[in-house]
């Protein structure tokens, strides 16, 4: 599915990264969600490997990417470490700037990587969340009964883990039935290496911690930078049948968070460059490029 791209795996100082490489131009770094791994961009990244040198890879705990064990306090696996996974990876392969997408947890460490890095970040795009802060801080049953796992994997060790070890591959249909518009647009084989790296003890506990940092260690950094605005440009696109559209005024609440936000809804649940690969690949054509 990534023709014309090169695997291979980059040590970090804390992870060992797996990823795929591919295209010319200016370097962009691809970060996928959850329960996925990098072949999410599968449709939309040998496109924009036309234009850009797509960086594609599996955040620490997922896919072939390393799984370390979780501290005590979950900072293994907050989004500042995995952001710092990642500009590592991007300095090794010789990018000191670079652009970002960031797709659910990808997002996630996309929105602290802007913050901590900002130097290293050009522009900025975030698919389908709102700010972790405000989701948390504003639960109600709504959020609760689509957001379950929110609220499932962050139960202590080993609880969830031991739940989703029974059935793996049961769950991650059920994800991506659930949070998308058309599951019918995941292909077999795509859907048969998620529940390959999903199956693996270790990436259910790695997952489950990363939910857990961001209830805990993640809410803190937050808080802790709550001021800091976002200074590079950044774009935000959300699934028009999804629920974060539904839930929050998108674009205000990024604004709250950035000084140069635009975006939009796409027609879509919540997997936009699966669900809607061609919108979502114009989008984000005409946002890096201008």
């Amino acid at each position: 599915m990534f023709e014309h791209f090169n695997q291979r795996t980059i040590t970090t100082s804390g992870a060992k990264i797996n990823l795929v490489t591919g295209g010319d131009g200016p370097p962009l770094l691809l970060l996928h969600g959850y329960p996925e791994t990098h072949l999410m961009w599968h449709i939309i990244a040998p496109r924009l490997a036309q234009n850009f040198t797509v960086v594609a890879p599996d955040l620490r705990g997922y896919g072939d990417s390393s799984k370390p064990f979780g501290e005590a306090d979950h900072s293994t696996y907050s989004k500042r470490v995995m952001a710092h996974d990642q500009v590592e990876v991007m300095d090794q392969l010789g990018y000191k700037e670079f652009f970002v997408v960031g797709h659910d947890r990808g997002a996630r460490v996309a929105h602290r990587m802007a913050l901590d890095y900002h130097q290293h970040v050009k522009k900025l795009a975030v698919l389908d969340i709102a700010p972790t802060h405000l989701m948390y801080t504003t639960t109600d049953m709504q959020f609760a009964s689509v957001y379950f796992h929110w609220f499932f994997l962050i139960q202590p060790y080993d609880l969830p883990e031991r739940l989703l070890g029974a059935q793996p591959a049961y769950f991650v249909q059920q994800a991506l039935q659930r949070w998308s518009g058309d599951a019918s647009v995941f292909p077999p084989e795509v859907v048969a290496e998620y529940i390959r790296c999903f199956s693996d003890p270790a990436t259910i506990h790695a997952t489950c911690e990363d939910y857990r940092a961001s209830a805990s260690i993640d809410l803190r950094h937050d808080e802790a930078t709550m001021q800091q605005k976002i200074r590079c440009p950044v774009l935000v696109l959300w699934g028009a049948k999804g629920f974060v559209g539904r839930k929050y005024d998108v674009l205000a609440t990024w604004r709250e968070r950035a000084e140069h936000v635009s975006g939009q809804a796409l027609p879509s649940g919540h997997f936009l460059p699966e669900e809607a690969p061609d919108e979502t690949y114009a989008a984000l054509k005409e946002f890096l490029e201008g």
